[in-house]
């Protein structure tokens, strides 16, 4: 049986569909960004970029100053996706030897443990991840040690939404968001706020994934979390047929 197929849904597929478009862009747009940075970086160092600066008599830069950091925090939000799109594939590497051993019934509740303590993994992620983002985005962490039990009060004080990265400048159309979330403050670089938002986002995308994970295992539509071995069983099948 494929564990390859999730469940039907518009919000299944919505979900699918995000994820698919946002890894398809971040790759574009690192690639992008790289390729900008080795031309200018290299090219205008050359007698070929000292020829283009006089035609057009400006001076080009010599590479751009905040492509490392944004390649950075790209690749960041591309690892996260990349961790709940697995889960749906179930392209995630595993050891699977005591289950081969066992029965399909004992399987599937190995399998359905396993699943329970992914989902409670990531539910603890969400939280940590949300505590982490939240006063960045001037918002209440959440109480409790280990699970919430609600919303702390947060003074001014406990604000951090004016940290800023280091180098990627404040983009115009985003100066919108200075009176809502900086007092009316100009921001020099975008704030730290905005590449974060990822934590907590790829954390409930993961958490979203396991528990679509097990609801499959418990339908008896996958039977592990893990990457499939069926790629290799049809090898082996067809070897035997040209042997006999």
């Amino acid at each position: 049986m494929s564990s390859h197929n999730p469940p039907n849904g518009m919000f299944g597929r919505f979900i699918d569909e995000l994820e698919e478009t946002v890894i398809a862009l971040i790759l574009g747009a690192m690639t992008i960004i790289t390729f900008i940075n080795v031309v200018l970086r290299y090219g205008v160092n050359s007698s070929f970029g000292r020829w283009l600066e006089d035609l057009l008599g400006i001076d080009l830069p010599g590479g751009l100053i905040w492509g490392l950091e944004a390649t950075s925090f790209l690749f960041a939000w591309l690892v996260l996706f990349g961790v709940s799109y697995a889960v749906k594939k179930t392209a995630n590497l595993g050891v699977d030897a005591v289950l081969n051993v066992v029965s399909a019934p004992t399987r599937k509740v190995m399998t359905l443990i396993a699943a329970a303590v992914c989902i409670g993994y990531a539910f603890l992620l969400l939280k940590g991840a949300w505590d982490y983002w939240a006063n960045f985005a001037n918002l209440p962490q959440t109480t409790g040690r280990w699970f919430p039990t609600g919303f702390e009060e947060m003074g001014r004080t406990s604000y951090r939404s004016w940290y800023e990265v280091i180098d990627i400048p404040m983009p115009e159309w985003l100066r919108f968001i200075e009176p809502w979330i900086n007092e009316g403050e100009a921001y020099e670089k975008i704030p730290r706020f905005i590449p974060y938002v990822i934590l907590p986002f790829g954390a409930l995308l993961l958490f979203f994934r396991f528990i679509q994970a097990t609801v499959r295992i418990w339908r008896g539509e996958a039977e592990s979390l893990i990457v499939s071995h069926e790629a290799e069983d049809a090898v082996e099948d067809v070897a035997h047929m040209n042997k006999d």
